[in-house]
């Protein structure tokens, strides 16, 4: 009969542990940063947006037109992101989802190399036929591609880098859902060639093994 009681105590405590676990775990973030205060006066951000009185919810704010018109695509990289997310809908907040339209002009339109810091995402298309892949974290760096056509599905693992590519003569539409209100992209180039002030001229030439000119180069491009 002791026996039986210490091994029920035992369940018992690793149960009551487990749940403590879970109820301490901080939820996921919904911005780059959020930086703690001691004054609650001069709090401005929330880990995510304040909410409406459930009683004055309306049905707009559970709606967004707009994701059957094709986006403009005449850009660098010959594509358009139409996103839809908590400031679209306000009634996304703490759902913890968002949905993206992505257009790529005929052979070449790309959505380059990016992460979502806080979302997973899963696409679908629609039209066209894209060359997709993502690239697994260090010190593998692996490449996982495939070729996608209308109907198929791909998923790209929260915070890896990567991009679709349109491999076809005609115009690709794709959706996708994000695991996140606010998945959030930092798109490669863009971050480490376009910062705001520049990233020093030394640290992009060693890490990227290249010239000093080409490095000021692409910093002017981006």
């Amino acid at each position: 009969m002791k026996g039986i009681r210490s091994i029920l105590l035992a369940c018992f405590l690793a149960s009551a542990f487990a749940c403590f676990l879970a109820s301490a775990f901080d939820p996921s973030p919904l911005q780059d940063f959020c930086v703690a205060i001691d004054d609650p006066k001069n709090g401005v951000f929330v880990n995510g947006k304040f909410c409406k009185d459930p009683k004055l919810a309306v049905a707009e704010d559970f709606f967004f037109s707009g994701l059957n018109k094709p986006g403009n695509t005449s850009n660098r990289v010959g594509s358009n992101v139409t996103t839809v997310n908590v400031e679209k809908i306000p009634g996304l907040n703490t759902l913890g989802i968002s949905l993206v339209r992505i257009d790529y002009a005929p052979y070449g339109g790309q959505n380059p190399p990016h992460t979502h810091p806080r979302g997973t995402e899963i696409l679908v298309v629609v039209q066209g036929t894209l060359y997709v892949g993502f690239v697994t974290s260090n010190p593998e760096n692996r490449l996982i591609t495939k070729i996608l056509y209308p109907g198929d599905v791909f998923v790209f693992p929260i915070g890896l880098i990567h991009f679709q590519y349109n491999v076809g003569n005609t115009p690709a539409v794709a959706f996708a859902g994000l695991s996140s209100q606010n998945a959030g992209v930092i798109t490669i180039a863009n971050a480490l060639f376009g910062s705001n002030p520049p990233i020093n001229l030394d640290v992009l030439t060693k890490a990227f093994q290249l010239d000093k000119n080409l490095v000021t180069y692409l910093q002017s491009v981006f």
